[in-house]
């Protein structure tokens, strides 16, 4: 078996990965980076009508502080203060890096960094650098890592951390298209492998990210907040967020049953065409679907959305070449003050919903196109989809998680709580990879000696599943039936009855796991280890929403695996610490200790 020895491991190539993997680089860590994918991963393959990154305020005249940003982010519920305090201080720092490596944020014609307000945002923070904002920014941090040297092991899945007194000794990973193991000698590994992806069947990840979170979780690590996903309207393929600009153009929402006939449907459950239509409006503000906002709020599209597909078994479509409910010209009047506020100041008070976006938004369509579809002239398929994870591996204000060694940076990092401002996730993967660095390269885990390594990766590597004589295997199907049944019963629509039964099936699928779902090849062995990922998952998400509370917004829920499965237990936020900003105090503690006190 082949073995690498390294300082330190990052897991993953989206934005945080190199991020973290450039960091490490430029402090004189040697770090190499593991994927099963170079262009796989939700950063680069995924975006919105303009994705949003969140920061610190930086133009126009509406004070701000790194405070106030703290606090705003606390605010969202269930978030550790030191965890928010970081992100806001950190930020300016994270976002001008990407600034001076091309990422073409805009800016006005005196420099500043003109912001937009977001859901959940009480400040004009947020700023876009287009649909692919997150695109971008792994694209340049990429173009930085390979101006670094920074190795990069592709087409190599990580499937054991591996462990020694309890702390991180390296990583074990098997090649993706033979199922042969490689071993990692390192006492640091950083897992930037996104949020769990591979969990639903209604998905608007891209295909190719499943994410590993039962990485962390065999490990020992803890997770929290494993409840709190964001769902929200996405189109089914392309799968993409049909967020923003592509709801506040006022398209059609079309229903189709299995013969084929078509209805608009929203006045079914709405009464009223202009009711309907403010409501579709304020969905581009309010994307993620809400429960506060099920019942009389934008959300109620969600939910009917959900009731045509899922429970009447019918497909749905946005129009965006004709205006609503039969309506040649919409009387703009009689859209909610927001609403016809908002279309006015845009210049977009005619015409059809299509002319509409290319007056307000051009790029949103041409992203569909250059994925090979028209929305110029074709119906859009679109389903109540899981869109991120605002949960994950519970981390400290280092993103170390609760294996010594390990760390978790990204989405599959547990930091945002309830709800956050919308593009914070982007600025929490810049900031939570440049922490995990610093500390890395301060007080680094210590490597295990070479001999006792040898014996442990020989061990682990004995585990690797090996495919069976088999012609043909069930795995794809095991999979599909996993995440369908994960879609149906633990989604935005949850009945506990329902989630009880789907706990029971998927622990009894993990019981089974080594005798029913044999790989019939090496070139399949990846596969097995997928399916493995998903059941110890989706175990760990539905123990946490079996016993789902947050009416205490100042408790975290987290979970972690014992000898007789997932169990649960609640404890307190970190409070936002009381910073002593002292300068003379400050500056002697950080001579003394660096970053790492």
């Amino acid at each position: 078996m082949t073995t690498y020895v390294l300082d330190a491991i990052v897991i993953g190539t989206g934005a945080a990965g190199y991020n973290a993997a450039c960091r490490l680089k430029e402090m004189g860590v040697n770090v190499a980076i593991v994927t099963e994918g170079v262009n796989c991963g939700t950063s680069r393959n995924t975006g919105s009508d303009k994705q949003t990154y969140y920061k610190l305020g930086l133009g126009g005249d509406s004070p701000d502080s790194v405070r106030q940003m703290a606090e705003n982010l606390f605010a969202g519920g269930c978030v550790d203060g030191d965890n928010a305090l970081c992100e806001a201080a950190l930020s300016v720092r994270s976002f001008m890096n990407l600034c001076e490596l091309g990422v073409e944020f805009p800016v006005n014609r005196y420099g500043e960094y003109v912001g937009y307000k977001t859901d959940h945002d009480p400040y004009a923070r947020a700023t876009s650098a287009g649909p692919l904002t997150s695109k971008f920014m792994t694209e340049a941090l990429q173009n930085k890592a390979n101006q670094l040297g920074i190795k990069i092991f592709n087409d190599y899945l990580a499937v054991e951390i591996l462990k020694n007194d309890g702390a991180v000794c390296g990583l074990l990973c098997i090649n993706v298209n033979d199922g042969s193991p490689v071993a990692f000698s390192c006492g640091n590994v950083v897992m930037a492998t996104g949020g769990p992806a591979g969990i639903y069947a209604d998905s608007v990840y891209p295909q190719c990210h499943t994410g590993t979170t039962s990485l962390a979780l065999l490990a020992g690590a803890k997770a929290q907040n494993l409840t709190m996903w964001q769902y929200g309207l996405a189109s089914v393929n392309p799968r993409w967020n049909v967020s923003g600009t592509y709801m506040q153009v006022l398209p059609r929402f079309v229903s189709v049953d299995k013969e084929g006939n078509e209805y608009e449907f929203l006045t079914d459950y709405l009464g009223d065409a202009y009711t309907a239509l403010s409501l579709v409006f304020l969905k581009g503000y309010q994307w993620p679907f809400d429960p506060k906002k099920a019942e009389k709020g934008s959300s109620q599209i969600d939910m009917i959305v959900y009731n045509e597909c899922v429970v009447k078994g019918r497909k749905v479509y946005l129009d965006f070449t004709k205006n609503p409910f039969g309506l040649e010209n919409i009387d703009y009047e009689r859209l909610s003050d927001e609403a016809r506020d908002y279309l006015v100041k845009a210049e977009a008070t005619f015409g059809t919903p299509i002319e509409r976006l290319a007056k307000m938004n051009t790029p949103a369509i041409e992203l569909y196109s250059s994925k090979g579809v028209d929305i110029t002239k074709e119906y859009l398929e679109i389903a109540l989809c899981a869109q991120h994870n605002n949960g994950g591996i519970a981390v400290d204000m280092w993103w170390q998680t609760s294996v010594r060694g390990l760390f978790a940076a990204g989405e599959c990092a547990g930091t945002h709580g309830i709800s956050r401002p919308g593009g914070s996730a982007l600025n929490a993967g810049q900031v939570g990879s440049l922490r995990a660095a610093q500390y890395i390269a301060q007080n680094p885990n210590a490597k295990t000696n070479s001999e006792d390594f040898r014996q442990i990766a020989i061990k682990a590597a004995k585990s690797v599943v090996k495919p069976t004589r088999a012609v043909d295997d069930n795995l794809d199907g095991l999979i599909l039936a996993a995440q369908r049944r994960m879609s149906d019963n633990a989604a935005a629509v949850r009945d506990k009855d329902k989630i009880k039964i789907a706990l029971d099936e998927t622990v009894k699928e993990i019981a089974k796991l080594e005798t029913n779902a044999l790989p019939s090849s090496r070139k399949r062995v990846f596969l097995y280890y997928k399916l493995k990922d998903i059941l110890f998952t989706q175990s760990a998400v539905i123990t946490a929403m079996l016993n789902e509370d947050i009416s205490d917004t100042s408790k975290i829920q987290e979970v972690y695996l014992t000898d007789d499965g997932f169990v649960y237990e609640m404890r307190d936020v970190r409070p936002l610490p009381d910073s002593d900003d002292f300068f003379e105090n400050i500056w002697r503690t950080y001579r003394e200790n660096k970053n790492v006190y």
